[in-house]
């Protein structure tokens, strides 16, 4: 079938009611008779709740409810694997901010107020900040059982024998920092009690049907009497994804109340108590022989889960089936370990713990490169991976496979950039740095799934229901665009809903990269079948075979005789039909990793990319500025082209600031980075014009060869950045971010020339 809607670049449906302000987002929602919630939080990282007195805050006028953890009808635990983060702090707070006790009041002040009044006693316990100490032998314990939340394991090949190889050996380590997901809307839900006892939850999220499942354990509810619509969501990257506190809080007090009750966090509390990506220590050792082709690859990874586990031991799990990079390595021994710390709980971000790997990969190899006295593009195109490949848990690559591309897009920008090195003023000076990453579509724990169903009304207009919610990313246009493709219809006569966990089917988190790929799948068979129905109808009334017969816009026509139609509305009206139902569903292939060795097929197909980046540092302050960006990325094939260009842009700029902006610093556990004035996100003025190179590697089994992007676009960014510092300087920087004191004291200790 020759598309006609897949390919186009189409404006999202969404974007002219956010542009003019008419959208609605979970803070915007009053319902009559509302309340308004607050949080007791904690101001100790660790410590034992001796007792609380909650009779202050009631007497405050206007407060109608004061609910601590005996106050929990159902069970006191949350977490998307491991339920281990209490709803309300039950006996002991882990980390700074932990919800102590909630309130709900007739008005915001009157909720602050009440909150503030709560009297908690603590008996203050001594506290774990850094995952190393974490892991000691005799060291304090965030939970009983210990501090290894999560482990991983991976072996491949025989590293003894591929270092044995090795003509070059590098051997370094490697520090990333916490980060913020910075969405623009900060946690907001509203609950509401319904005439008939069931709750509705309005919320902004990533995934309603388990912000659904968590709220009715928390009520000790059937999941059927619980109902979350999803609002507009301002962002997520992974944030609104994992620790629904916002929405259980909200529905206790609503229970608890009788009445619609709001809970809508502070910037404060957003980026002082929700979860963030998580810091990484890191140790690697790569070889190669003198060709540059590696050997071996051997990596610790030490992740700070923080207070609790939430996402980490995937996300731990993430980082060291990636902790290659893409590329060809045959001896591969990498172990992983998820350390609970008092810091706060980190979780799903953006990247899933690959841009930590990829920020230590991406330095090795440019040293190789140095070291060999080769060009670091050609080392990277050398060892690239390919069709045939196998990578470090034992997966063959079947295809879509375009790295090789993307690395000769992102050379041939760097090779630009390079004209301009000599361009730089006095005191200053210039570097160009590329750099490779990848990342698996959807889980590697258990298969993903995605189910849709779409509706072909009597007008021949069409309507597309399915799970996988829209924060922002553009996924509700894509769903319509394929479904446009399959039904041979205009885009603009599709309409998407995603939106509400009693009708939409559950097509797990908008995360992972998995949307368009797992939920693409599901809404193109549905489609088809929707198609196929039609057909079958019209065969039957031209006396013609499916095959002889096309679909376009509502009419079905015999190929060669246009005069034989038939009009879909006239087909279902003969027939006393209200239109056509089809349901589609797709489960990707994996093999889970194993736990001894990872070996496996943990994802069904790969992203790969590419970037380059030309940077200009001020010596004598070590102020560094990106003055042209490249991103090249392999999305398989472009289902809505300027919306895989907004993809890369965006995250090409989360990239940079990963590299040499963004740090949630902590002290004693306490951030003290709590607002966007302390907390240093890029701005246009930091951020060049982003030159996005589109690769198209089909995926066989991706949606007309689509496969995931999201995550993709953000991992390559820091390491790009820093390789570029490392071209200027000759400082290859181990921590991040890389920030002007940081640079500038390492040139100093180096003994750089400022000049």
């Amino acid at each position: 079938m020759n598309e006609t809607v897949v390919g186009t670049s189409v404006l999202r449906r969404d974007a002219p009611g956010k542009l003019i302000g008419q959208a609605r987002y979970a803070d915007d929602l009053v319902l009559p008779r509302m309340l308004y919630a607050a949080t007791t939080r904690c101001s100790l990282p660790h410590a034992r709740i001796v007792s609380i007195d909650t009779a202050p805050a009631l007497a405050i006028p206007g407060v109608h409810a004061v609910l601590t953890a005996k106050d929990i009808p159902g069970t006191n635990a949350v977490g998307p694997v491991v339920k281990d983060q209490p709803v309300l702090a039950d006996g002991v707070v882990r980390y700074v901010g932990e919800s102590v006790a909630i309130v709900a009041a007739e008005t915001k002040d009157a909720a602050m107020a009440a909150a503030a009044a709560v009297v908690v006693v603590y008996e203050e316990l001594p506290g774990v900040f850094d995952p190393i100490e974490g892991m000691a032998d005799g060291a304090r314990k965030v939970f009983a059982k210990g501090n290894i939340g999560s482990r991983t394991r991976l072996r491949r090949g025989d590293v003894a024998a591929g270092f044995a190889a090795s003509d070059v050996i590098v051997e370094g380590d490697f520090t990333t920092q916490m980060i913020e997901h910075s969405y623009i809307e900060p946690e907001s839900s509203v609950a509401t009690i319904e005439p008939d006892g069931s709750i509705v939850i309005y919320a902004a999220t990533q995934y309603i049907h388990y912000d659904r499942d968590e709220v009715a354990r928390t009520l000790g509810v059937p999941s059927s009497e619980v109902r979350v619509i999803q609002m507009t969501t301002g962002g997520g990257f992974g944030g609104k994804f994992g620790s629904p506190l916002p929405q259980c809080h909200a529905a206790l007090l609503a229970m608890k109340t009788g009445r619609p009750v709001k809970v809508t966090w502070t910037r404060g509390e957003s980026i002082g108590t929700s979860i963030k990506r998580h810091p990484y220590q890191m140790h690697y050792k790569v070889g190669a022989r003198s060709d540059g082709m590696l050997q071996a690859v051997e990596a610790r990874l030490i992740s700070d889960t923080g207070a609790y586990l939430v996402t980490g031991n995937s996300v731990l799990g993430k980082s060291t089936t990636h902790c290659t990079g893409p590329y060809s390595v045959p001896n591969v021994s990498a172990d992983g370990f998820a350390v609970h710390t008092n810091n706060p709980p980190s979780g799903a971000m953006r990247g899933y713990g690959v841009p930590q790997v990829t920020i230590a990969i991406e330095q090795v190899m440019d040293e190789i490169a140095h070291r060999l006295g080769m060009d670091p593009v050609e080392l990277r195109l050398r060892n690239a991976l390919d069709i045939g490949s196998t990578t470090a848990t034992g997966q063959v690559l079947k295809g879509s496979v375009g790295i090789k591309e993307a690395l000769r897009g992102a050379g041939a920008a760097a090779e630009a950039f390079r004209a301009e090195i000599d361009q730089a003023p006095p005191g200053r000076r210039r570097g160009v740095g590329v750099a490779a990453s990848w990342h698996g579509t959807a889980s590697a724990r258990r298969p993903s799934e995605g189910t849709t169903v779409v509706n072909v009304m009597k007008d021949g207009s069409v309507s597309v229901i399915t799970g996988a919610v829209e924060i922002g990313q553009g996924s509700d246009t894509v769903m319509g665009m394929i479904a446009a493709e399959e039904l041979r219809v205009p885009f603009e006569k599709v309409r998407v809903f995603t939106t509400d966990s009693a009708v939409a089917p559950d097509c797990e988190a908008t995360t992972a990269s998995r949307v368009t790929y797992i939920t693409g799948n599901a809404t193109r068979r549905a489609g088809a079948e929707a198609r196929r129905q039609i057909l079958e109808m019209a065969s039957q009334d031209l006396e013609a075979s499916v095959d002889d017969l096309e679909l376009r816009d509502g009419v079905v026509t015999v190929i060669g005789a246009p005069s034989r139609r038939r009009t879909f509305a006239d087909m279902v009206f003969e027939r006393g039909m209200q239109g056509v139902t089809a349901v589609g569903s797709f489960i990707a292939e994996i093999v889970a990793p194993d736990a001894e060795t990872m070996q496996g097929i943990p994802h069904p197909t790969y992203g790969l990319a590419a970037h380059a980046a030309l940077v200009e540092v001020e010596m004598d302050t070590g102020r560094i500025r990106v003055l042209k960006y490249a991103a090249f990325n392999d999305v398989g094939r472009a289902i809505n082209p300027i919306s895989v260009i907004g993809q890369s842009s965006g995250g090409a700029v989360m990239g940079i600031g990963y590299g040499i902006l963004e740090e949630v610093q902590l002290r004693e556990g306490r951030v003290v980075t709590p607002n966007f004035a302390t907390y240093m996100l890029p701005t246009a003025l930091d951020v060049p014009a982003i030159d996005v190179g589109i690769v198209e590697a089909p995926e066989a089994t991706g949606p007309y060869g689509a496969k995931g992007l999201g995550e993709l676009a953000a991992n390559p960014g820091g390491a790009t950045i820093l390789c570029a510092i490392r071209d200027a300087t000759g400082m290859m920087m181990t921590r991040t971010p890389v920030t002007p004191e940081r640079l500038f004291m390492a040139m100093q200790e180096a003994g750089v020339s400022t000049r």
